[in-house]
């Protein structure tokens, strides 16, 4: 201990301005938006560069686990292309657990004639191959659920196609918002994030809402601007309306699980269980939103966005 005290003592100097360049440093980067952003684009670079070599060893020591699932899968895919002859036969689809109470069952590839066009993303059938609506696959390689703000890296960036404020969704339904994007990677903000919101809607009656975390339990999600006067179902299934263009309208986000009239709201306190698994989020789709400048402009003018003409 005695030594330790001599060596701080002997190069307090040093030490002193080290510390201080830091906090000048972060000073200087969290009060500048450019610095910032350049800041956090170079280390996201970096830190996809680790993460996908670590995701890479980790895939090695699972190499036996990844075979049964695809021995399971094949033997799927094997079972269907012999249905019995009193079934209808639905070229390549694959199984996927279903929903807790809702209908969402499969994901299906869809071959009309030559090739897979379409695929059901949280019973929404979305164009894989549509320029003007392309589907972006990737693979997470870094998830978070443990925090307030919550985040998945991506394999794939702007090389890919992929841009900041691009919507992700899974086979179980939507997963995120694309936050920040490199060449060759992309951090999601995903839905378990506290300034993720996702414009929504009871599918059965066409009721708006907001979906929105409220950072306890990765499984559930509050429906958020639903009015008393509205009758609610249990099990009633809650998808994207739309609205802000980043998802199509119809992905499927969760089912209500319950719900409760507080004395002092207007609003009922809706608590949705989420489709998607963000504990098990392994492969998920990026959602290249068509074209919204039109829309945009025509919004600015009636002030129905925020200065600049953006939509958040």
């Amino acid at each position: 201990m005695r030594n330790l005290f001599l060596f701080l003592f002997r190069f307090r100097g040093a030490l002193v301005f080290g510390l201080l360049e830091i906090i000048s440093i972060y000073l200087f980067v969290t009060n500048n938006s450019y610095q910032r952003a350049a800041f956090f684009n170079s280390a996201n670079a970096y830190a996809g560069v680790v993460l996908e070599r670590r995701t890479q060893i980790t895939d090695y020591f699972h190499l036996a686990e990844l075979n049964k699932q695809l021995v399971a899968e094949n033997a799927v895919l094997r079972q269907q292309l012999y249905p019995p002859d009193t079934v209808r036969r639905e070229a390549d689809s694959v199984a996927v657990p279903p929903a807790r109470t809702d209908s969402l069952q499969r994901v299906r590839y869809q071959r009309p004639a030559t090739r897979p066009d379409t695929l059901l993303l949280g019973l929404q059938r979305l164009a894989a191959r549509d320029p003007s609506y392309p589907l972006i696959p990737a693979r997470v390689i870094n998830n978070r659920l443990s925090n307030v703000d919550n985040f998945f890296t991506l394999n794939v960036g702007t090389a890919n196609g992929v841009q900041r404020g691009l919507g992700v969704v899974a086979a179980g339904g939507v997963a995120g918002r694309v936050q920040a994007v490199t060449e060759h990677y992309a951090t999601v903000a995903s839905l378990l994030h506290s300034k993720t919101t996702i414009a929504s809607k009871i599918k059965r009656d066409g009721t708006f809402g907001t979906i929105k975390w409220l950072g306890d339990d990765p499984t559930h999600a509050v429906l958020d601007n639903v009015l008393r006067e509205t009758k609610l179902v249990k099990g009633d299934t809650v998808v994207t309306s739309g609205y802000n263009a980043v998802f199509p309208e119809g992905i499927f986000i969760g089912t209500i699980e319950s719900f409760v009239k507080e004395p002092d709201k207007n609003f009922w306190t809706i608590r949705v269980r989420l489709g998607v698994n963000f504990s098990n989020l392994t492969y998920v789709y990026v959602v290249t939103s068509r074209p919204k400048a039109e829309r945009d402009t025509v919004e600015a003018r009636a002030g129905m966005l925020p200065e600049g003409g953006k939509r958040k």
